[in-house]
């Protein structure tokens, strides 16, 4: 049996899917715009940038990239954002972090307007995904749960158990695991025994950041295993936080690095774009 969940596969298919709906949009004069704000110069965030704008222009979405010197005040942030919230040919607006210090990630956050928020973080979108109704949602959970549903794994009476609690993977995985009506455990730098809690997992979602974390012994045979982690080596190779080969044995399923999350995250951010477009 394939054991491998192809993210890779599932978002060249919504990719498709969205160049039809972007297609659709053209022939009513409606053209789906993205504005990226990047500020200062790290590599990595250089790198998602890139990729952000190369998936968008394959799909046919409108891209503004806004690069902000590293020396930037909040104001001049918030300004910006004020504007594009303004602007009627935006409809998605995103801040790449991380940002430089000083400046306010969560202020930043709360100033884009809830209905432009694609990359589902704002306050107001985060307490609807709470109360299960309709919102923007966190792009990597969002890629999860799709590629969960693409493979028919239901997640409904399953203990999922999400190894991380960020604001951007961790906190939103388990409440979209609550609304498919998941048994969720959520473990962190905290918890203890975490090798006991992980192995009664029957899905198991790990983003800690820490390369090859999650080990075989710290599985249950015929799990479910969801890898976020995307961790670069001394030898320039990308890891995830799952031991692959070792845990690769006893999964049921299991998502590659690279090409497992990572290009589901993205297609899940040009489909927030799509259904912002056609919510204004």
């Amino acid at each position: 049996m394939e054991k491998i969940l192809d993210g890779k596969a599932l978002a060249k298919k919504i990719r498709e899917n969205l160049k039809n709906e972007v297609l659709e949009l053209n022939r009513k004069n409606i053209f789906p715009k993205l504005a990226v704000i990047m500020i200062g110069n790290d590599a990595s965030s250089a790198i998602y940038v890139k990729n952000k704008s190369k998936v968008a222009e394959e799909i046919g979405i409108k891209y503004e990239e806004h690069l902000l010197a590293e020396n930037t005040k909040m104001d001049e942030l918030l300004n910006l954002i004020n504007e594009l919230n303004n602007s009627k040919d935006i409809h998605g607006i995103l801040v790449q972090s991380p940002i430089p210090n000083g400046l306010d990630i969560n202020e930043a956050i709360k100033a884009i307007s809830p209905t432009k928020d694609v990359d589902g973080f704002h306050p107001i979108n985060v307490g609807k995904l709470a109360l299960n109704q309709d919102c923007f949602v966190s792009c990597t959970p969002y890629g999860i749960i799709k590629l969960l549903e693409e493979y028919n794994i239901s997640v409904e009476g399953k203990h999922a158990v999400v190894v991380g609690r960020s604001n951007i993977v961790g906190k939103p995985m388990m409440l979209a695991l609550l609304n498919k009506n998941a048994t969720v455990t959520v473990c962190h730098s905290k918890t203890k025994n975490l090798p006991e809690i992980t192995k009664q997992a029957d899905i198991l979602i790990c983003a800690i950041g820490k390369s090859k974390f999650i080990t075989k012994e710290m599985v249950k045979t015929n799990a479910v295993v969801i890898d976020v982690g995307i961790n670069r080596g001394e030898d320039g190779k990308v890891t995830g936080d799952v031991d692959f080969e070792g845990v690769y044995e006893k999964a049921s399923y299991i998502t590659p690095v690279p090409g497992g999350i990572g290009p589901m995250t993205i297609a899940m951010l040009m489909n927030n774009v799509v259904k912002a477009t056609k919510s204004m």
